[in-house]
């Protein structure tokens, strides 16, 4: 922040060709991602074919889904690429993206629930199918050869901040995991006891719905407006104390969840005879400051000579309204007449 104040950008920004070239590298893995999952797929087809296995089975699902999965993916992304705001989108297209990854969580949810149905009707049939030495052999081979792929492309995709492609990271992670339990109870079943291979597939489909509905509940809350955690509010509050020393008052700072990122709105007080053209730079060069913040989508400054008025909006609880006067107190503002949000 103090860096900010100082220089006016935020430090480690990217340039122009380099957020091109990290837009190739994120299109790439997401390309890479979905062209493995089609060779992988069928590989695990052949591996269930050949087994009959209800675990390799689950995992073999499973892929399908991704399939489905990359392409709900996909097409977020693409159409974020066009935020037409001038017609249907005015603040652009962004909100697809958590919309993109809750669909995508769901469908992943609905696996696991499928497989726990057919793996509790197994066992209560006792079927266990037949597998030659062979059919053993290749089943290993495919799924430790698709375990190691995922495992490579789950430690590469991390590397990008982009909120798809790390939900492709989620999901090839998942992946190994479900991969490993079958392969393990697949095998396991086959040389010790046969209801080792439902149980895995239990296992498996416990995991999914328990990964997946954490997945839908994170993104809910950042596309219902839930508010900014205490030390980010105070970092805001910080950066705009100290960034023009004409600034006499805060009066409002807001910063709420809208998709990936937080919206914030600031309220600040400047001197009454002050020409509006400086008034007007004071607050642009405070808007372009909160944006260039990672966590920031947009920035609104709205600007004021006098702090004494009654609220324009609905105003917050009392808990909320302590808590944020806390965090005011502590740089030495005045928090009496702060304009406070709802909880």
């Amino acid at each position: 922040m103090d860096t900010m104040t100082e220089m006016g950008y935020f430090p480690g920004s990217l340039t122009e060709e380099e957020m091109k070239q990290l837009a190739r590298s994120e299109r790439l893995a997401v390309n890479v991602s979905n062209a493995a999952n089609m060779v992988l797929f069928a590989a695990k087809v052949y591996a269930s074919i050949k087994s009959k296995s209800l675990a390799v089975i689950a995992s073999t699902l499973d892929s399908l889904l991704d399939l489905l999965s990359g392409f709900i993916l996909w097409f977020t992304a693409n159409a974020m690429k066009s935020p037409n705001h001038y017609y249907y989108y005015p603040i652009g297209k962004k909100r697809m993206q958590p919309v993109g990854i809750i669909v995508f969580a769901s469908v992943m949810a609905t696996l696991g629930l499928q497989i726990l149905i057919e793996s509790a009707r197994q066992l209560i049939s006792k079927s266990m199918p037949e597998m030659d030495l062979d059919d053993l052999k290749w089943m290993i081979g495919i799924m430790v050869s698709v375990t190691v792929v995922k495992f490579i492309l789950m430690v590469y995709c991390p590397r990008f901040d982009n909120e798809i492609v790390k939900a492709y990271a989620q999901d090839h992670f998942f992946d190994v995991i479900t991969n490993s339990v079958g392969l393990a109870a697949a095998v396991l079943a086959i040389k010790y006891n046969w209801w080792i291979d439902p149980m895995g597939a239990i296992i498996i489909a416990l995991y999914t719905i328990n990964t997946w509905a954490k997945t839908v509940i994170e993104n809910v809350w950042s596309l219902i407006g839930r508010t900014a955690p205490p030390d980010f509010l105070a970092k805001l509050t910080y950066l705009i104390w100290n960034h023009h020393e004409e600034v006499k008052h805060i009066d409002t700072v807001r910063a709420y969840t809208f998709g990936a990122h937080y919206f914030v709105e600031v309220d600040i007080v400047l001197p009454e005879d002050m020409p509006l053209n400086q008034a007007h730079n004071i607050g642009e060069t405070l808007q372009e400051k909160l944006e260039q913040l990672p966590e920031v989508e947009r920035a609104f400054v709205h600007i004021d000579f006098e702090f004494t008025h009654r609220p324009e909006h609905k105003t917050m609880g009392y808990g909320r309204a302590r808590e944020m006067s806390g965090i005011f107190l502590d740089f030495g503002i005045c928090p009496s007449h702060l304009q406070l949000m709802n909880p």
